[in-house]
């Protein structure tokens, strides 16, 4: 992926207000649907979600201007203690990789068994380690050493890949890249294992692939639960006259009526209209936000003062 910064337009200096600004106004741009003619929008939409969740968290920001994550948040690797190579950094510090084979990716360029040899080799000869009848100065058993051949990765999805599935292609840290099929209804936090696409090492079955989801944040949306909730702006003369507004919802966009009087901060419910899992279907609540013009409205403010003359209220008598 592009560099962060790049995709979201913001100088390495911005503030945490303008990266968050900058983020908002692309992902509206950017949704899928508000493109829906356009096949790259859910691609450039799903850039800019990764983007934030580097550049949009204070910590991964941090480690992403030191160096230590690169732009998928995967972690960089740092060499090994001492100045040796041929591992690969993992979650919490190092996590060493040996491959079998010549000119293998081990310590050295060896494999992890010429490594052990070379260690205990003259052990070995003298009887302490190979088997009677063999030459080998150092052999394995089957139930001696433990390989870790799992690899694991993480896996930013949107929310609408989260609802609805898909498909998806994810980097390996051994550089290979993978489609993955996301099932409808994955959850924050959920693994899914692919059998056999881990690590090899001569002599073992290999390892699974483990891909932790994570949703990135949405632009209007925010999950609790099953449910959704999406804070609406409306104007100020449809908070008084009432009318009916439009509200996204996670398909078409449906009509929801405004009562007249509406206060800013009431809250509505579309029943049905959240998340759908096996068992459990979410609904979306609506919170009304009055916004007003920009800018200075003399005629507005004619109206207001004459009003406030005539029907003077407090609504904050009851905070004493």
């Amino acid at each position: 992926m592009r560099d962060p910064y790049e995709v979201l337009g913001v100088q390495r200096s911005a503030s945490a207000a303008t990266i968050k600004s900058a983020y908002r106004k692309l992902a509206k741009k950017h949704h899928p649907d508000n493109n829906k003619n356009d096949p790259k929008a859910a691609a450039r939409f799903s850039e800019i979600n990764s983007a934030n969740e580097i550049v949009g968290d204070e910590d991964k920001r941090k480690q992403f201007d030191r160096g230590e994550i690169d732009a998928e948040g995967k972690p960089r690797f740092q060499g090994f203690p001492g100045g040796g190579a041929g591992g690969r950094a993992g979650p919490g510090g190092f996590e060493y990789s040996f491959r079998s084979g010549p000119g293998g990716g081990g310590m050295g360029g060896g494999s992890f068994e010429d490594i052990l040899n070379s260690m205990f080799g003259n052990a070995a000869r003298s009887g302490g380690g190979a088997r009677a009848g063999r030459a080998s100065p150092f052999e394995f058993d089957g139930g001696g050493v433990g390989v870790d051949l799992d690899l694991s990765v993480a896996m930013t999805v949107s929310l609408e890949e989260s609802v609805r599935g898909g498909d998806k292609r994810v980097r390996l840290p051994t550089g290979r890249e993978l489609n993955v099929k996301i099932p409808p209804g994955v959850t924050a936090g959920q693994q899914i294992r692919l059998k056999g696409q881990g690590e090899t090492a001569q002599g073992h079955p290999p390892g699974d692939l483990l891909i932790t989801i994570s949703i990135a944040p949405h632009p209007f949306f925010k999950i609790d639960g099953n449910d959704l909730r999406i804070e609406l702006p409306i104007t100020l003369y449809e908070a008084v006259l009432g009318g009916k507004v439009r509200v996204p919802t996670l398909g078409s966009a449906v009509e929801l009526s405004i009562p007249k009087n509406t206060s800013s901060g009431r809250t509505f419910r579309l029943k049905g209209k959240g998340l759908s899992k096996p068992g459990a279907v979410g609904d979306l609540y609506v919170t009304t936000r009055i916004i007003l013009p920009d800018g200075n409205d003399a005629e507005l403010e004619a109206l207001m003062q004459t009003w406030r003359e005539r029907n003077p209220y407090n609504p904050r008598s009851d905070l004493g």
